[in-house]
């Protein structure tokens, strides 16, 4: 295992977080709902859900053939550069969208996040190489662990430019600080393998290697079936990161600086839980931190609906938190459990087409729902929580996803 490689990759997870946390999940997305659309009948949750799942759709068609791409053309680091710089640039830009902007502000935000999530393929691809199996579980989870670290540096950044209402000031540090940080991966990540076809080659082959791909996918059953089960559960654990920052605003009464100390808080629950569990997840394996994942993310949704003061949201935030990195972590491990060695960009191009088609559908129930219930977001969320559990049913049937480490 090459350190200054597994160093670099955690760093990115460091560096992107910047946009999680302010645009994705805290300030941005508030300040789209709330100000430049507007929420009074849940106007703004059905326009931010509207812009999430166009990004998702978006991200859903092209990663799988961008993973082939990477894969057959030996350009894996290049797409992942553009891919991140475009976020990058959009997150800058978001500065200068004003209450109002509402058209500015969706573009602006689709381009963000599928950048974003774009460069994720090929950030995810890495682990099974830099990493050995029996430490997979580990790495991944550490990487989210810095992420988190990311998280609360990018938002006590963006704290004091929040309480002097300067939002603005709050996007560009997010873009400065995901773009200066996302540099070492650039750097010491292994080469792209060299590629046996060019660009345009590769493109044509991407198409009928996806198909092929699918075909490939749905031969293996426990592939199959954790798929299966990562689309739905997944699908809610976006949506809730998505629209908590808009349901604490509306329903609560979260100002802008409330909702970045709230994230904070969950930041580091989050980094907490993803330390915790990552011994765990090779030890026990995936499996069951999953499944004890999936078991408390259901209890907190039930919560979420009965929840009536700020503090028993604050409350709440530790449960979500500490749930959220041991997840999300663990769900990468099973996955890079399964891959067959050599084609981690294309399989990881449908693990991230699994996650993000499914994001297509969560906010759509939620900004719906609420509309439709003239702005009743606990409708919505438990509207959500459904996912959580028809998730955990079908991963019950997955027999793989053991432990990686024996003794």
């Amino acid at each position: 295992m090459n350190r200054r490689q597994v160093l670099a990759w955690a760093l990115y997870d460091f560096a992107n977080s910047s946009f999680a946390a302010v645009i994705a999940a805290t300030i941005y997305s508030a300040y789209y709902a709330q100000s430049v659309v507007g929420n009074a009948r849940g106007e703004g949750d059905l326009w931010w859900g509207w812009l999430v799942s166009t990004s998702m759709a978006i991200v859903a068609l092209t990663s799988p053939l961008l993973g082939a791409i990477a894969d057959h053309a030996g350009i894996r680091k290049r797409l992942f550069f553009i891919t991140t710089y475009l976020s990058v640039g959009a997150t800058a830009c978001m500065a200068s969208v004003e209450p109002g902007m509402i058209v500015r502000g969706f573009v602006l935000g689709v381009v963000g996040m599928v950048g974003y999530e774009g460069a994720m393929v090929f950030y995810n691809s890495y682990l099974p190489e830099i990493a050995s199996r029996q430490w997979q579980g580990r790495i991944s989870a550490y990487g989210f662990a810095v992420g988190y670290g990311g998280s609360i540096v990018a938002l006590l950044v963006a704290l004091p430019f929040a309480k002097a209402n300067a939002l603005a000031w709050c996007f560009l540090s997010s873009s400065a600080l995901f773009g200066l940080f996302a540099i070492p991966s650039f750097v010491a990540l292994p080469r792209d393998r060299p590629g046996h076809l060019g660009v345009a080659r590769a493109m044509r082959e991407g198409l009928v290697g996806t198909v092929q791909t699918v075909k490939d996918i749905l031969s293996y059953r426990d592939l199959r079936r954790f798929l299966g089960a990562y689309f739905l559960y997944e699908d809610g654990v976006n949506t809730v990161v998505f629209f908590s920052s808009i349901f604490a605003a509306k329903t609560l009464g979260f100002e802008i600086a409330q909702l970045i100390t709230l994230y904070i808080l969950i930041q580091v629950t989050a980094l907490i839980g993803a330390f915790l569990w990552g011994w765990p997840t090779d030890r026990l394996g995936p499996k069951v931190v999953v499944i004890c994942m999936l078991a408390l993310w259901s209890g907190v949704v039930i919560a979420a609906y009965f929840v009536q003061t700020q503090g028993q949201f604050y409350l709440l935030a530790v449960f979500a938190g500490s749930s959220l990195g041991a997840i999300q972590a663990a769900s990468r491990t099973f996955m890079a459990t399964l891959i067959p060695r050599g084609r981690e960009g294309e399989f990881f191009g449908f693990y991230v087409l699994c996650g993000k088609s499914a994001s297509i559908l969560g906010p759509l129930v939620f900004g719906a729902v609420s509309h439709a219930t003239g702005g009743n977001q606990r409708a919505a969320v438990l509207a959500v929580g459904s996912f959580f559990v028809f998730g955990l049913v079908l991963l019950l049937r997955v027999r793989a996803g053991g432990p990686t480490i024996r003794g």
